[in-house]
């Protein structure tokens, strides 16, 4: 994370990293290392570099998985001086159709081209102004304007269809505007501590008070458009970043400036539900910046949706490196 001096200039924060030993991570032993195996296949033949690529032939081949990443990988941890923090995302379900009606009036929209150019309309002016209106780029319309803001910070999610039928959407490109957290409003106004902000809180507010938690919605400017996933079967989980399904209490969104997409990741989380796993960097996330940053991907639905939402807990995660790849990173710090 960049902090801004005095003078207001940018402090690039010092990245020291550490190799540890897997003695060194709680709870290493007693991890399903198989399953962290199987969801680290499902991306490393994406991986371009070549160590990263043997690594991934050579893991097709392995009967014994935690003797593999014992033996290919050494953790490293990768540190900005900014204390770990852990959160946690989900796929939302929302119901929706795909023409409008009385219910379902609130659009999904694809990306219009000139949107791609640079730095587009705000959400509030999206909005509230009529310019991507009656040009067709409305993939479905929903019944929660909430829950569709909801489903723009996600990135991605599942449209519930009159019928039965679902539509599965994917994150496609945004407005260029920054994120700001709604949340952090709230507090900044003094409706709530920091601590007691969660998502479900954020809706129950939004719900008691619908004219100003619309108008509090439009405090993030950040506009997210979608695209229509149909290669994605329905039991699987949604795209990530990779392009690939990410797999609940598997997958983590991670800063790739500091963790390779792809990399297992040791996790150590505290606070309640302490959690000591390995996952796998499948995904990112617009809010997720920092070498100790990291979203957890809890599933698809409601139930998910409540406990992402309760997560925010300290701790540390760990990178697994290819074992030349990681003393070389020592090497550049020391040059």
């Amino acid at each position: 994370m960049t902090t801004v001096s005095a003078s207001g200039e940018d402090i690039v924060p010092e990245i020291t990293r550490t190799i540890l030993t897997f003695d060194q991570l709680d709870g290493w032993a007693a991890d399903d290392h198989q399953a962290a195996l199987d969801v680290f296949l499902e991306t490393c033949g994406d991986m371009d570099a070549p160590d990263w690529r043997a690594l991934c032939a050579a893991a097709r081949d392995q009967t014994n998985a935690r003797a593999f990443f014992e033996l290919f990988f050494r953790p490293v941890l990768i540190e900005d001086g900014a204390p770990g923090l852990f959160t946690g995302y989900f796929e939302p379900e929302l119901d929706g159709a795909l023409t409008p009606d009385d219910r379902h009036r609130y659009p999904l929209y694809q990306m219009p081209p000139e949107a791609k150019e640079g730095v587009f309309l705000s959400r509030r002016e999206i909005e509230e102004g009529e310019h991507l209106k009656n040009r067709g780029l409305e993939i479905a319309w929903v019944d929660d304007p909430v829950e569709l803001f909801f489903l723009q910070v996600q990135g991605s999610g599942r449209i519930r269809l009159p019928g039965g039928d679902a539509l599965r959407v994917g994150y496609a490109g945004g407005n260029g505007h920054p994120y700001r957290s709604i949340g952090m409003e709230l507090v900044r106004r003094g409706v709530y501590q920091a601590h007691q902000v969660s998502a479900q809180v954020i809706r129950n507010w939004v719900a008691r008070n619908p004219v100003e938690g619309l108008d509090l919605l439009l405090h993030n400017p950040s506009f997210v458009f979608f695209r229509v996933v149909s290669h994605v079967p329905a039991n699987r989980g949604p795209l990530g970043a990779m392009n690939r399904s990410v797999t609940p209490m598997r997958t983590i969104a991670v800063d790739p400036a500091h963790t390779p997409l792809g990399a297992p990741v040791w996790i150590e989380k505290a606070g309640a539900g302490p959690l000591h796993r390995l996952m796998v960097a499948q995904d990112t996330g617009s809010a997720i910046k920092g070498a100790q940053r990291a979203d957890i991907f809890f599933g698809t639905g409601s139930e998910a949706g409540r406990a992402a939402g309760q997560l925010k807990d300290e701790g540390r995660m760990v990178v697994l490196m290819p074992i030349q790849r990681a003393y070389a990173m020592l090497d550049e710090v020391t040059e």
